[in-house]
């Protein structure tokens, strides 16, 4: 049973690491990031390490995401609708 469900984790872990790379707007690649570091947190509880789970959900996904968020903003790439271009 935990073998099923170790192997779900690590391909929804999967599958959020390739939309990072995949995803063309940097919002969403962010979001993916965040996703990825929640999955490897839910699999550190699997395997009964409950400090380091929490410590990857506070620094892997709250506190990067927040760095990499306040950073695109910084830089003025964080709208989400870049392939729209308004010629009115």
């Amino acid at each position: 049973m935990t073998e099923w469900l170790a192997l779900i984790l690590v391909v929804m872990m999967l599958a959020a690491a390739l939309a990072v790379v995949l995803v063309p707007n940097l919002v969403g690649a962010i979001a993916a990031s965040s996703a990825v570091s929640l999955v490897v947190a839910v699999i550190f509880v699997v395997l009964r390490a409950p400090d380091v789970a929490m410590t990857e959900a506070a620094v892997g996904a709250g506190l990067s995401a927040a760095v990499l968020g306040l950073g695109v903003r910084r830089l003025g790439l964080w709208k989400l609708n870049e392939g729209k271009k308004d010629d009115a």
